[in-house]
């Protein structure tokens, strides 16, 4: 598309003939009035001085002879110089009208001071006025500003024209526009319009040839421009200013090269891309785009010097930004590709059609304890196990035509020191180059988790039978006690059979307390935290962790002084010392010294134990150190994780140290773990010391148990299934006052209950777990009538499985319990 852009033609200003004879007529009137004048005073002075007094009355008649001869040649000559005037005038109108061009002449404050009938007829307008000669170039958003140009100059004294083409349907065509200041009359602009358009048809195949041209040069998909000795822009196509952002109205004669230019050369000429100064330069610049949006371009140019000696310069531009983006892409995509292949979790080699390595990643070089070097051109059928080779080629050859892998197969790679690393294999052939890719996942933790969780089904499996067996002994150690609480009713101190039912008694207490540590270990086991003494439980403790540890190992307890209470779950405390006396003695190979002291431990800021953070505060510190083998750095890192195990197949779970951890963080301790390979292990127990209110809260129960009267005359339902708990817990209750109707299980309870004077009942004390009908069945079905009777469960399993059956109403025993610990529990409930 043709750029109109204005031409400028420059003239120096004319005076117009009228004008010049329009001033020579004033001039020669002014003369002649002057001279006139003159001569009449002349003779006026003449006169007076050679005058007498006889003559005076002539001298009057003179005198107004002489001036009324004056005043009638001047306004002869002033009728003649109008007349002439006039003449003029009507004569520059008949010229002005009868042309081809419309004329408007305007003022400084642009009001028309005269026009002719055509500038009219091609403004199409009524009334002419110099915004109306703008507004008829409206299509040309650049009118105003080149009418404004064009007026400047005017007022400047020069000649200016351009040529605009006018859209108006009336009007339409190409128009020559000129203004010229009025000679003598400053602030006036003579305006003149010319219909071009025929000129501009002559030249019509000429100027689309151009068009073409330009429209190729301005739309080409590189960019263009020339500059001149200052670095300024003579030319440019558009695709270039484009690139630039601005408009080339904007950019010729008036912007530079180097401002586009984010680098600019130094010590170089105006118009160089380069330092270095040579005719051609060839170089990759960065321009800045618009809004400031840099982008890479690679210049050609060339320098010229015209016959005046001028420089002008010819170059080429190329956009190699998304050449250059596409490059780093695809770098980008390179690494990419390369970072996932390399630090990819899983073995990957490349095979070809003999099967030797090709190309192999870190990953499966490490699986096998080589370098990707050593393993390039090796054949991949040396590194599978001798076992699983002949199953590795039947699938690959279901990865013809580049099928996927039927299913992954499991196998074993040969490793460097010749041990056998446990994979899984996936497989894909490329049809087109005839190679295959093959991926190894390593499972060895895998296969290790599954024989983990074998071992954990193992341990599950003894736990439940543990707890079985466990709650067995506690209905038999329920009937021990509770009958040898009976007979020290009869036997006070002094009496000679007071001793063996107390060591009956106390025997039965620690087979209570090992029949609590299998619930522990199953899991079944009601966890209370309380107050305790660590010295107490120790000193509980103390036979049991001999018999655990053997004869060959020294065990050595130390107790602090002044040793602050703590409130921990007493059967939790004793799992932890247990799994450390166990993990000791299997460290020390059944020989060594285990010793285990207690203090009062004091930190004023915060202490980093096992990557934990352990704040200030009171606590009670227990140190279980051994002689044993130590614990190594890599494996000090896991020694906590559940399932990890040092120890040979068979002999341990892996669980006695994450259990320990649990139980402390869960009783708001802290553990700390010191090692030293070949002397020992130390293990630190950090217990919060308990708070004041703790303590009162625990010496007010004791009080109030010790002062308690434990009697009644309410009415209990007792069910049990055991014979000797149902005796032993009926005389128990009956001692006490409590009328007590015994069912031996569910059935009979509902029975008795469906008697009509058993209807009121203020207790029911069921066992849970019962053949036949169980105890929440019973209570349940009893509720129906009663539904704000109190219950109390007794069972050797945890208070865990009853949650489902606990309410405002309803209070758990355990068991094994004693005759004043159901008398205690029976009065509480009744009260409350």
């Amino acid at each position: 598309m043709i750029d109109h852009t204005p031409f400028i033609e420059k003239h120096q200003p004319q005076k117009t003939s009228i004008g010049q004879k329009d001033n020579k007529g004033r001039r020669l009137m002014l003369v002649a009035g002057l001279s006139i004048f003159t001569l009449y005073i002349l003779l006026v002075t003449f006169i007076i001085q050679n005058i007498d007094e006889n003559n005076f009355s002539l001298l009057i008649i003179v005198l107004v002879f002489i001036s009324a001869t004056l005043v009638a040649f001047v306004a002869r000559r002033a009728q003649h110089l109008q007349a002439l005037q006039e003449t003029e005038l009507i004569l520059l109108k008949q010229i002005l009208e009868d042309g081809e061009r419309g004329h408007l002449i305007i003022n400084n404050k642009d009001n028309a001071h005269y026009h002719n009938q055509k500038i009219l007829q091609m403004c199409d307008t009524e009334q002419i006025s110099y915004q109306a000669l703008v507004a008829m170039f409206s299509n040309n958003d650049k009118a105003e500003a080149l009418f404004n140009s064009l007026r400047e100059k005017a007022h400047r004294g020069l000649n200016a024209s351009i040529e605009l083409y006018c859209a108006k349907r009336d009007s339409e065509g190409w128009y020559h526009i000129a203004a010229q200041p009025v000679a003598g009359h400053e602030k006036f602009i003579h305006w003149r319009l010319k219909n071009v358009t025929q000129r501009h048809d002559q030249g019509s195949e000429v100027r689309q040839e151009r068009e073409q041209l330009i429209d190729f040069t301005d739309n080409a998909p590189v960019g263009f421009f020339s500059l001149d000795e200052e670095g300024r822009f003579i030319f440019a196509n558009a695709t270039f200013a484009r690139w630039l952002g601005l408009d080339l109205s904007e950019i010729l004669y008036i912007e530079k090269l180097h401002t586009y230019l984010v680098n600019p050369p130094t010590d170089a000429r105006p118009y160089d891309i380069i330092s270095k100064q040579q005719d051609t330069q060839i170089a990759e610049v960065e321009l800045k785009g618009a809004g400031g949006k840099i982008f890479l371009s690679s210049i050609n140019q060339t320098m010229i010097q015209t016959p005046d000696g001028a420089v002008r310069t010819r170059a080429i531009v190329h956009d190699v930004t998304a050449e250059r983006e596409m490059k780093q892409a695809l770098q980008a995509s390179e690494d990419r590709f390369q970072k996932f292949y390399e630090e990819a979790p899983l073995g990957i080699i490349l095979v070809d059609e003999k099967g030797l390595i090709e190309e192999c990643n870190g990953q499966f070089a490490q699986m096998i304890g080589t370098s990707p070097e050593k393993l390039s051109q090796k054949h991949f059928n040396l590194l599978i196990a001798d076992d699983d080779r002949k199953a590795v080629l039947e699938a690959l050859n279901h990865t013809q035509d580049g099928r996927d892998m039927i299913e992954s197969l499991d196998i074993s790679l040969k490793s460097k020191n010749g041990d056998h690393v446990a994979t899984q294999l996936h497989a894909r052939r490329f049809g087109s180059s005839g190679g295959t890719v093959l991926h190894f996942i390593d499972i060895t933790d895998k296969k290790s988790l599954e024989q983990q969780f074998v071992q954990s089904q193992k341990m599950q499996a003894v736990g439940q039978l543990a707890g079985g067996i466990a709650h067995d002994f506690n209905n038999l150690l329920t009937a021990i006690i509770g009958f040898c609480d009976l007979l020290l009713l009869r036997h006070k101190p002094g009496d000679p059979s007071f001793g063996d039912i107390m060591q009956i008694k106390q025997n039965s207490n620690r087979a209570a307390n090992l029949v609590g540590q299998l619930l522990a270990f199953s899991r079944q086991q009601t966890l209370r935290q309380r107050v305790h003494d660590m010295t107490d439980i120790l000193t509980e403790l103390s036979h049991l962790l001999r018999r655990l540890i053997g004869a060959s190992v020294e065990l050595e307890i130390i107790h602090g002084s002044d040793l602050s209470l703590v409130k921990v779950d007493e059967g939790q405390m004793e799992q932890v010392m247990i799994n450390l006396a166990v993990n000791a003695r299997d460290a020390m190979d059944g020989k060594g010294k285990l010793m285990i002291s207690t203090e009062n431990y004091e930190n004023k800021s915060p202490q980093t134990l096992m990557e934990e953070e352990m704040p200030p505060g009171e606590w009670v510190l227990i140190t279980v150190q051994d002689t044993g083998c130590g614990i190594s750095e890599e494996n000090m890192e896991r020694i906590l994780e559940p399932f990890f195990t040092t120890k040979d197949v068979g002999q341990g779970t892996g669980l006695g140290l994450a259990t320990v951890h649990g139980i402390i963080r869960q009783s708001d301790g802290f553990l700390d773990i010191n090692s030293e390979l070949d002397k020992g292990t130390e293990f630190k127990v950090y217990l919060p010391k308990a708070s004041e209110d703790e303590i009162e809260e625990k010496e007010q129960q004791t009080i109030e148990q010790e002062t308690k009267d434990l009697t009644g005359s309410e009415r209990v339902l007792l069910v049990e299934d055991e014979d000797a708990v149902r005796t032993f817990s009926q005389r128990a209750l009956t001692n006490k006052g409590y009328e007590v109707l015994c069912a031996e299980h569910g059935e009979a309870a509902l029975a008795l209950f469906e008697q009509e004077e058993n209807k009121n009942i203020d207790l029911l004390i069921t066992d849970v777990v019962m053949p036949g009908i169980d105890g929440p069945t019973v209570a349940n079905k009893i509720r129906e009538e009663c539904p704000n009777l109190k219950i109390i469960f007794v069972s050797g399993y945890t208070e865990d499985k009853l949650k489902d059956h606990m309410d405002d109403n309803t209070w758990f025993l355990p068991k094994p319990f004693t005759l004043k610990g159901l008398a205690a529990k029976v009065k509480e409930v009744l009260e409350d």
